[in-house]
């Protein structure tokens, strides 16, 4: 009888386990096509259950004022919930969060905190910003190199940010040898994907010689299409 009631018992928490999962897909589903008062309702039960993926995006939608009034303590709140679970966007959100004193007092040691959770589980935008925070000694002692590492490993994943801070690190000398080519190197990969800073620093590069053969055209072009950006930033 008793093998019988744990039978029955684990066939209902698999049923549940399932419809939560139905739930969280149709949630994520609405979301991402905009239907955020729907996304609200499906995330919001499940979210307040414990759902940690749910908790995350209701913190996201509260900082991005998606279908709810903007409110930093509650996009806190849940990317606090989610991130003591170990939700790796949740921690990095809420390191930002802390960085910024948006919803919280403004913390720089929570901040490296939360940032070093995230980017250890491989969050490229928590790698980023911990690496600013070794770069610009917030929280932490300053230290350039451990700056570099956490930029190299945001920028190998694509991150545009670091790869434009990890171009300037080899540009100036800043944590690893002075490296002009290398630098040119992340330039090109963030100019690439259009990024404007990159887009100006690798005309500068080609403008002046450095890292690349001097080639004015080649300069025009990148001053050009970071220009277009930076004008309506």
């Amino acid at each position: 009888m008793k093998k019988w009631i744990l039978f029955i018992a684990t066939i209902l928490l698999l049923c549940s386990s399932v419809t939560k999962a139905d739930v969280l897909e149709d949630g994520i589903e609405a979301h991402h096509k905009g239907n955020y008062a729907q996304a609200l309702e499906l995330l919001r039960p499940i979210a307040e259950e414990g759902n940690a993926i749910a908790q995350g995006l209701l913190g996201h939608m509260y900082l991005r004022e998606e279908g709810v009034t903007q409110d930093y303590q509650q996009a806190v709140k849940w990317f606090r919930l989610a991130a003591e679970q170990g939700h790796a966007y949740s921690q990095g959100k809420l390191g930002g969060m802390y960085g910024q004193g948006k919803g919280v007092t403004q913390d720089y040691q929570q901040a490296v905190k939360w940032l070093r959770l995230a980017a250890e589980q491989g969050e490229a935008l928590a790698q980023t910003v911990l690496g600013m925070s070794y770069h610009y000694g917030n929280g932490v002692t300053q230290d350039y190199q451990e700056a570099v590492k956490w930029f190299r490993l945001a920028a190998e994943q694509g991150d545009t940010i670091a790869q434009n801070t990890l171009g300037s690190s080899y540009f100036h000398g800043m944590g690893v040898t002075q490296d002009y080519q290398e630098a040119v190197k992340w330039y090109r990969l963030a100019a690439e994907q259009g990024d404007a800073y990159s887009q100006y620093n690798l005309g500068s590069a080609y403008f002046y010689g450095m890292g690349v053969t001097q080639d004015y055209q080649q300069a025009a072009k990148w001053y050009r299409l970071a220009t277009k950006q930076l004008d309506h930033i």
